[in-house]
């Protein structure tokens, strides 16, 4: 096997497929041409490439050369399952793109739907809309889900591994046992608290007890629209890019960067960064719901955006495009998470939260969101073992795990659109964790204002050119020596003491 090349060929793949990614999902393409793409490079991703990478992987000599080797098996891997599953994606994105549901007889676009949602404040029409969304899932969308995740399954055997769960742990580097065990001892130590963080958000923004709150609600919770006053739409921009500018950095100066915060029909309502070349074609994209969301997916996605454009362009390709996730999910959270610093609000937006009303709801929401990925990796240790239950059971797993985890009834029907590739969950998960360590890092060098010090810019830089190189627990080790430990969130949510020194 010619490396070199088969490294050229991976990097112009991912470009085309990133490129056309960004278009479909920003909303400018109807289709997604994933057939054309993986014509053209499907040598890359044959069970034999697969098989002389893992040869070449463990007879590697060197830790750098292993190192790389093995995401390029990764890589392989992942691609040779979107070989197997690339027309059930493009079919199941085109499908949400077009698909429509009827909302008391207006038609809304599946895909805006959960924007116009998020801004509904009547709970009867968020209850149907979800109804609605669900409804179409179930019928349009999860037939086509089922059969990627069987075909994923049957692959996945043919190429060695006695499951989905043993691939991802093997390729990397997981331990998923051990992440399991702590975001359980998360859950458990957070339970008594639970009502009294998250309960007070509810009633002030939803007007109902925690135990009347149901699904449909999160998105309105989450939206925190009384805070509108506090995040206009017109300093959007000029915030983030006074942020940046406060780091030193200077996105007018970024020719490799393109963001886009406008509003469109088709386009994803999820925030997304597509890193087309590293560094050179970074592209940002955010659906702007309003208020203080589009602020932190803004910050999230320009975490991400900052990293990429900043790496070392010298770096060989598996540590420019490759590598552990959780890193550059961690540098985005450190981002997103200045909404909660009283002194990014008082600087960059003039707000002062007088009665902690903004910082009492951000705490409330992150522990949503963190309780919801633990049982969300509970239930895809289920899913992607190797005996996973049937489809009905599997239904009801998810449901029941995630109800548990939010205090929630979770509907059913988003028990496979809610399976991420590679156990994403993972990185999400080990990303709060490093965060939480590298803004106590940040607080420690430069004050709780780090944001607006060159010198931080400059510390970030040098941790951004490095891509994704390390893992995020060797990059935690290298910088303080700390072990990354999901049990760190409770001290910085306030819910145990900060662990000694």
């Amino acid at each position: 096997m010619d490396l070199a090349a088969y490294r050229t060929d991976a990097e112009t793949f991912l470009a085309e497929y990133g490129a056309a990614y960004h278009r479909h999902f920003a909303g400018l393409t109807e289709a997604l041409p994933l057939d054309e793409i993986y014509a053209r490079h499907g040598a890359l991703f044959s069970p034999e490439a697969v098989a002389r990478l893992r040869e070449r992987a463990a007879s590697a000599s060197g830790e750098d050369d292993g190192r790389r080797l093995r995401m390029l098996l990764d890589f392989a891997v992942e691609g040779c399952l979107g070989l197997e599953t690339k027309a059930l994606d493009a079919e199941l994105a085109q499908r949400e793109a077009s698909l429509r549901i009827d909302l008391g007889g207006a038609s809304v676009g599946f895909r805006e739907a959960a924007v116009v949602q998020a801004n509904e404040p009547d709970a009867s029409r968020r209850a149907a809309l979800e109804a609605a969304r669900l409804a179409a899932t179930e019928e349009a969308l999860n037939p086509l889900h089922r059969e990627a995740l069987e075909q994923t399954r049957a692959l996945v055997a043919r190429l060695g591994w006695p499951s989905y769960r043993a691939m991802c742990e093997e390729l990397k580097g997981l331990d998923l046992a051990a992440l399991a065990r702590s975001t359980d001892a998360f859950a458990a130590a957070t339970e008594d608290a639970y009502d009294a963080v998250v309960g007070p958000a509810v009633a002030r923004t939803v007007g109902v007890p925690l135990d009347r709150l149901t699904r449909a609600d999160l998105p309105w919770l989450f939206r925190f629209r009384e805070a509108d006053d506090h995040f206009p739409q017109e300093r959007l921009m000029s915030s983030f890019v006074a942020t940046l500018d406060g780091l030193g950095l200077d996105l007018a100066a970024q020719p490799n960067v393109d963001v886009d915060v406008e509003q469109r029909p088709g386009k994803s309502p999820r925030a997304f960064v597509v890193a087309v070349r590293v560094p050179q074609d970074v592209r940002l994209v955010v659906p702007p719901i309003g208020g203080r969301d589009d602020y932190t997916a803004l910050l999230h996605e320009g975490g991400h955006l900052q990293h990429f454009a900043s790496v070392d362009p010298r770096l060989p390709f598996e540590y420019r495009h490759l590598g552990d996730n959780a890193v550059s999910e961690a540098f985005a959270f450190l981002f997103d998470h200045l909404v909660e610093n009283p002194e990014w609000l008082r600087r960059r937006l003039g707000v002062e939260d007088e009665d902690g009303a903004l910082a009492e709801h951000a705490r409330a929401s992150r522990l949503v969101y963190l309780r919801r990925y633990g049982a969300k990796l509970s239930y895809e240790l289920v899913a992607h073992g190797e005996t996973p239950p049937a489809d009905a059971r599997l239904a009801d797993a998810y449901a029941r795990t995630l109800s548990t985890g939010v205090r929630v009834p979770w509907p059913s029907a988003t028990y496979l659109s809610d399976l991420d590739p590679g156990f994403y969950v993972a990185a999400y998960l080990r990303a709060w964790a490093l965060e939480t360590h590298l803004r106590a890092w940040l607080v420690e060098r430069f004050g709780i204002a780090w944001f607006a010090e060159p010198q931080a810019g400059t510390a970030l830089r040098a941790l951004w050119r490095d891509g994704q190189r390390l893992s995020a627990e060797e990059l935690l080790s290298e910088l303080t020596g700390a072990r990354l430990d999901f049990g760190v969130l409770l001290s910085d949510l306030g819910l145990a003491e900060p662990p000694a020194a």
